[in-house]
């Protein structure tokens, strides 16, 4: 039946053909990026949540898989009994079927997609879907919490004019370096490197503010579910969110001409690591100081770290964080690999497991 019903939505689309390979990718990084870089296929890029119960994780995981695997669906999900958390990028001539697919499951219907602001299709170059216990790591044990409390939704409009009022808090739920290259004007950027830590941080910042509006907003949105409902379960009444975070912002306030109150860049989780919301320039080039946005990734693989670099300072630099990494970059690959398990970069060995973003406010890039 979901067969039918995927070929009916795409006449003109790549033809479907599920088969009965292994249920994750086994080809090289480098070589899935080659392949993309190459790819002539447009693509739409996009986000999207769902919390509800999903009694077998692991079934409907591989389920799934094999569907988008069929529709040359890429992308990074993570799955769990609470629900699903992806950013993908569909063929655009598959895009109707993957939402016939999509709303093929009741839990699905209605659901809204963020489509990206700025993209290329070229985000993602590998169809991964992990299963996890959370969609979003919380550090919330208490069996009492219930996630389904959040608190009230806003549109951009209403948005704008409750951010208007001198007397709100608004809160950036997302990391340090998300926040360091763009945030609505007069929010509270907390200096924290993970959601689960962020948590605590803030309702204890805002414990003498229980009696005021507090507005809430992250990426997508589905950061600001949790984080709604967890104000709301340590006491804070008045809590509001932004309905669908910065991106429908971004598409809300272009398709109805509002006034746009988000600063800078919007940071994302792909390739791409961020999307242009407003011409401001907020942040700085964390080797030189100099006006500077660009995210990247040391070119340096056994640091790979996370920091801001302006042009000047990637080509003088080759990429690199620093001339650690820069010295070491420039090794033969072979001699690379042999040193590699005795070296530390910028505090931590390679192949931990680690997202390492560099925090302004913890010194110097050292390699």
């Amino acid at each position: 039946m979901i067969e039918q019903h995927i070929s009916e939505a795409g006449q003109n689309a790549i033809p479907l053909v599920r088969t009965k390979k292994a249920l994750h990718n086994r080809v090289n990084r480098r070589e899935l990026k080659e392949r993309m870089k190459n790819d002539p296929v447009k693509r739409v890029t996009l986000s999207f949540y769902k919390y509800s119960h999903i009694p077998d994780p692991v079934a409907f995981r591989n389920e799934l898989y094999r569907w988008w695997d069929a529709l040359g669906v890429l992308g990074r999900t993570y799955m769990a009994q609470e629900g699903i958390n992806a950013q993908i990028s569909v063929p655009e001539a598959n895009f109707e079927q993957f939402k016939t697919l999509m709303n093929s499951y009741e839990m699905f219907r209605g659901m809204r997609l963020n489509i990206a602001v700025e993209a290329e299709g070229k985000s993602f170059f590998a169809l991964i879907i992990k299963v996890k216990d959370k969609i979003v790591a919380d550090g919330i044990t208490d069996p009492s919490f219930d996630p389904s409390k959040t608190g009230v939704h806003l549109n951009a409009e209403a948005w704008n004019q409750a951010s208007e009022d001198p007397d709100v808090v608004i809160v950036d739920m997302r990391n340090h370096y998300e926040s360091e290259v763009g945030h609505f004007e007069n929010a509270i950027t907390p200096d924290v490197t993970t959601f689960r830590e962020e948590l605590p941080l803030v309702a204890e910042m805002l414990e003498a503010h229980k009696d005021k509006k507090i507005l809430m907003y992250c990426t997508g949105g589905i950061r600001c579910e949790k984080a709604s409902a967890y104000m709301k379960y340590k006491g804070f009444e008045n809590v509001f969110q932004l309905e669908g975070g910065i991106i429908e912002y971004d598409r809300q306030v272009k398709a109805k001409g509002l006034n746009n109150k988000f600063i800078g860049k919007n940071f994302v989780f792909d390739e791409r690591l961020g999307e242009r919301i407003s011409p401001d320039i907020i942040a700085n080039c964390h080797q030189c100081g100099k006006p500077a946005d660009t995210h990247v990734n040391c070119a340096n693989i056994y640091c790979h770290i996370l920091f801001i670099q302006c042009e000047e300072c990637q080509e003088k630099h080759a990429g690199c964080c620093s001339e650690t990494c820069q010295d070491f970059h420039a090794l033969p690959v072979e001699e690379q690999k042999l040193k590699a398990p005795s070296m530390v970069f910028n505090g931590s060995k390679f192949g931990k497991g680690a997202y390492k973003a560099f925090r302004k406010a913890g010194g110097t890039l050292n390699g």
